[in-house]
């Protein structure tokens, strides 16, 4: 047995359990870390402040009241005026604002009923909103693992993106730390997966995000003249569900590696230029916020990973879609 394997296989089925219990998920479920320092040492807007629209009115796991608190703290104190948004999307509902942040957005309110997979937008909402940003809006639309994928489905093809349903693995090229599992991906310009565009360049040589941690998720992929700024490798697969973990023997771990199906070439994170407008799409949350889980109140998050540049990717991200990149 290949013990490599087989602690990150134990500790995906661990994580697989608790999400598939649902009094345990609820009982485990992640909050906002209260300690996450967000504050900016140059603010990027200090005369001009974008409007940014953040969605809630969609059952949306992360809000900016919640789960993303620490997000919506970063933007605030980079300059950016957040607004929550509580009704659907229409023409007047989006006027006036520069940026829209879709983050988790479910088709019920409870994540583990079979309704969440259900859309989340109406088809004349994805229409609203595929149309204000060909007309200059910028869109990020932050996805994550089943049942999220389905829910964004119909808004995701407005734009020529297909969405895998599904959750990413890489036994190749993940987070080697205690708890950790081949969901939890790293993206390097060493392991080449992290693209040099932009996003990742920043305005400068302080702004140079080298190494990014996401936790699971699925793969995307993007329309023709789409960049990928997080790419999957040669060896990540997409599962149907983390519980496809729970059909290897043990001892056999090693049969982990041809689980699913293979997601070579296709995306994490990428960045297209629509209409008039701007797209940036993520198939992971987790990487944009700072929060603590279980009982331990364990950190768990990409903004408060201490080796990991997701701070510096996030606030490059609302750079490019403002404008500045």
């Amino acid at each position: 047995m290949n013990n490599n394997i087989a602690r990150p296989v134990r500790y995906a089925l661990l994580w697989c359990a608790l999400l598939l219990v649902t009094a345990e998920a609820a009982r485990t479920q992640p909050v906002a870390d209260p300690n996450f320092d967000a504050r900016v040492a140059r603010p990027a807007f200090t005369k001009t402040h974008p409007k940014v629209l953040f969605d809630e009115a969609h059952f949306n796991f992360h809000t900016a009241r919640a789960r993303f608190k620490p997000f919506a703290e970063l933007l605030t104190n980079d300059g950016y005026r957040i607004t929550p948004n509580r009704e659907k999307f229409s023409k007047a509902s989006l006027e006036g604002y520069d940026i829209l942040i879709i983050v988790s957005a479910l088709g019920h309110a409870s994540i583990v009923a079979p309704e969440a997979a259900n859309p989340a937008f109406t088809e004349a909402e994805c229409d609203v909103v595929r149309d204000w940003v060909r007309a200059g809006g910028s869109l990020l639309l932050v996805i994550d693992h089943e049942p999220t994928g389905a829910a964004a489905e119909s808004l995701a093809r407005r734009f020529g993106v297909q969405v895998s349903k599904k959750f990413t693995i890489d036994f190749s090229n993940y987070v080697r730390e205690e708890g950790s599992g081949p969901g939890r991906l790293l993206f390097t310009r060493d392991n080449r997966l992290l693209g040099n565009h932009s996003i990742t360049r920043g305005r400068n040589a302080p702004e140079r995000v080298n190494r990014v941690v996401v936790y699971g998720g699925q793969s995307l992929l993007g329309p023709k003249g789409s960049r990928i700024f997080l790419r999957l490798s040669a060896t990540a697969r997409d599962l149907t569900a983390l519980s496809e973990l729970e059909k290897v023997p043990a001892g056999q771990e090693e049969k982990a590696l041809s689980l699913g199906v293979s997601v070579a070439g296709r995306a994490h994170g990428i960045f297209f230029k629509f209409g008039q407008g701007r797209v940036v799409m993520t198939g992971e949350a987790g990487m944009f916020t700072a929060q603590l889980y279980g009982p331990k109140k364990l950190p768990f998050g990409g903004l408060s990973h201490p080796e990991a540049d997701n701070r510096q990717l996030t606030l490059n991200i609302m750079h490019w879609l403002s404008g500045l990149l």
